[in-house]
């Protein structure tokens, strides 16, 4: 140390050096444990603090799910007596019976995944998690067989040279310009939508209804029980001036008063008398077809009046420009006329693999 000009040296024994060292150390280590032991103190307390956290968390969350689950449960009725409704609803509108058999093995797959998943969320859920997946496998049911109607309903009118796909467009826009009616919405959810399963299968029985009706619509009905035919469609001797004449129907001959059909459903638009045809009628039948009778003797329908197919409208005559009782029968499409034999041929030739297949199945 230097003071006033003069240097002074002061001496720190090893030993005094050990023992200052000692006591730093010391009151360091006692200062450290301190720290130490607050520190674990406020750890422990965090990590009971963090525990019971957890546990109310865990706590909330169970209760949070078993609302939700209770929750969910009233929702899968709600929404199943909706689907139920739906096809209720349809069924009545569109299937007089219900197909038998089950769909196809992809459908029950995932209706049983399905009852599965419900099953497992809420076990109190099975029975509803069943009627679900028995919901599911009927509208896949009775899609396939609305499909199945359908295919066949087309191949007999392309047998009858028509255009099945012209007739469903034809319906569709007669459909749109006489629609109406109060509104009854139909739901699957319980916020107003439909499941696509249940859109599909609805579309796949108005196809079926439309081409059904589109189908029973065609002449395919003998409008008179006769043996023969007397004057066939098209090119002929007239019989009044032996020259060449256009026949636009077939002529059916028979005794006076002999009655006359409805060769298919439709709603009959005149009753009265043609040029030509004497005593006459139409129906029309909808998809641009209509029939026509004539040389009637008599009436047994009026105008506005619903017939179906075979349904008695009139009485064999020879009123008009005719040479003796018989019934002329016309087919139009579009008010054009077409040959009507290929109608009756189809019918004939129907009726006759139905009852061949009714033989065969009482054989067997």
């Amino acid at each position: 140390m230097r003071s006033q000009g003069q240097v002074r040296f002061i001496r720190v024994s090893s030993r005094a050096q050990k023992i200052a060292a000692g006591a730093a150390i010391g009151v360091l280590g006692t200062w450290a444990a301190s720290v130490g032991a607050l520190a674990l103190s406020q750890a422990s307390a965090g990590s009971e603090s963090a525990a019971l956290a957890a546990r109310a968390a865990t706590v909330a969350k169970a209760e949070k799910n078993v609302a939700k689950y209770r929750h969910d449960v009233d929702s899968v009725a709600s929404d199943l007596a909706r689907r139920q409704q739906f096809i209720e609803q349809v069924v009545d509108a569109h299937v007089e019976e219900l197909p038998e058999g089950s769909g196809d093995a992809q459908s029950n797959a995932e209706t049983a995944a399905t009852a599965k998943k419900i099953s497992a969320a809420v076990p109190a859920a099975g029975a509803l998690a069943d009627i679900e997946a028995r919901q599911l496998a009927l509208v896949d049911r009775l899609t396939r067989y609305a499909d199945t109607r359908s295919d066949a309903a087309m191949a007999s009118i392309r047998k009858l040279g028509l255009n099945p796909n012209t007739m469903i467009s034809r319906a569709r826009m007669a459909a749109r310009t006489a629609e109406g009616g109060p509104l009854v919405k139909l739901a699957t959810g319980a916020d107003g939508s439909v499941d696509p399963r249940f859109v599909e299968m609805g579309k796949s029985l108005a196809r079926m209804n439309a081409l059904e009706n589109g189908l029973a619509s065609i002449p395919q009905v003998s409008p008179a029980h006769v043996a023969y035919v007397s004057s066939s469609y098209g090119y002929r001797s007239d019989p009044f001036t032996g020259g060449a004449a256009f026949h636009a129907g077939l002529d059916f001959p028979g005794p006076m008063g002999s009655p006359i059909y409805a060769a298919a459903k439709g709603r009959v638009t005149f009753v009265g008398t043609r040029s030509g045809y004497g005593n006459c009628i139409e129906v029309t039948h909808g998809n641009g077809l209509m029939t026509r009778y004539g040389h009637l003797s008599g009436f047994r329908t009026r105008v506005g009046q619903e017939v179906d197919a075979g349904a008695l409208i009139g009485a064999m005559g020879s009123t008009g420009r005719s040479t003796g009782p018989h019934l002329h029968f016309e087919v139009r499409v579009n008010d054009r006329p077409v040959n009507p034999r290929p109608f009756l041929e189809a019918a004939r030739l129907q009726g006759a693999e139905k009852r061949s297949n009714g033989g065969q199945e009482e054989n067997h």
